[in-house]
């Protein structure tokens, strides 16, 4: 009789097949690099001055891609804080209770004091029985990371991580770079590319790795540009992913631009106030995933009540209102 396998054994497993579309492309980029500063650079190019200008910007747009992916990989997503894990007796209570409406008036009792803006589609307070933590605007559990995500956008297989709060502007700088480093491959090894069609290059194998140069770029260009775009069109309406798909739920009904507060702060909510590090890591910025603040649009505001259990406070109309998520 065969036993089944541990579940941690499975779980291991799948973790390591998880990083196979990011060795796949950590393959690629390899691959391109070889092709493009050996293959064509030093073997196919004859001229010394056309050979420096592309190796320079080659490698500077090659620097800055590698560094964009490798921060949006390895930068662990924010999970919620302490304050949104329910106490031990009122866990322990919870668990025990069966009737949803018991459960939810713990809940609200938990979550009295707690920024909470966002409910359930059907207005209850959005808890993670898997987590056991309640949720925070824009939480999301992913089931992939077996976790809790702060302003989570989406699971992404090629950078096998979440992209949330903590990663979305590296993920936004890895789709700008990558299309940069796409473009200029495409753009300079076009006219080589023209050349062996036209039996004008040297009859080496350096010409088939012109060829598929030329072809992989291209059709990495088309792909990211169309991902890239649609990045960027949520960053300016301040929307992740999800919120996209499916509009947050306030106390008054779903809102689609529940979140946004005009283009140029929705830009700062990801990149940051400084400009001059919009295309870099911002230190000040990242550090504030211990620390960060959504700021609700002042229609959604003016028009939310805040209830603590089933009376109604107070009624919240201002311009802004600081929605701390950890």
């Amino acid at each position: 009789r065969v036993k089944m396998a541990p579940t941690h054994v499975l779980r291991c497993c799948q973790r390591g097949l998880a990083w196979i579309p990011v060795i796949f492309i950590a393959l690629v980029v390899c691959w391109s690099y070889y092709a493009y500063v050996v293959e064509l650079c030093i073997f196919t190019i004859p001229s010394i001055a056309e050979k420096i200008i592309y190796m320079v910007f080659f490698h500077l747009s090659f620097v800055m891609f590698v560094w964009s992916y490798w921060k949006t990989i390895f930068t662990r997503p924010a999970n919620p804080s302490k304050e949104f894990c329910l106490p031990k007796a009122e866990k322990e209570q919870y668990v025990k209770e069966e009737r949803p409406e018991s459960q939810q008036e713990i809940l609200w009792r938990a979550a009295a004091n707690l920024p909470l803006y966002t409910r359930t589609g059907a207005g209850a307070i959005r808890y993670c029985d898997r987590c056991q933590v309640i949720k925070p605007d824009r939480c999301h559990h992913c089931s992939a990371c077996d976790m809790c995500v702060l302003k989570m956008d989406h699971h992404c297989p090629w950078v096998n991580n979440c992209v949330g709060f903590s990663n979305y502007k590296f993920f936004i700088l890895f789709l700008c770079y990558s299309l940069v480093y796409c473009l200029f491959i495409a753009a300079t090894v076009l006219q080589y590319f023209i050349k062996f069609w036209t039996n004008e290059l040297p009859d080496t194998h350096a010409k088939f790795h012109v060829l598929f140069l030329f072809f992989v770029a291209a059709m990495f260009c088309i792909s990211i540009l169309s991902l890239f775009s649609y990045h960027l069109w949520l960053v300016g309406k301040n929307r992740s992913t999800i919120e996209a798909f499916r509009a947050p739920v306030f106390r008054t009904g779903s809102d689609k631009n529940g979140f946004s507060l005009g283009f140029g702060k929705n830009i700062a909510q990801v990149f940051g106030d400084e400009k001059k590090f919009w295309d870099v890591s911002n230190p000040e910025f990242q550090s504030l995933t211990q620390s960060f603040s959504y700021l609700l649009s002042p229609l959604t505001v003016c028009c939310d009540t805040v209830c603590c259990d089933t009376v109604c406070c107070d009624t919240v109309c201002c311009d802004t209102v600081c929605c701390d998520t950890v």
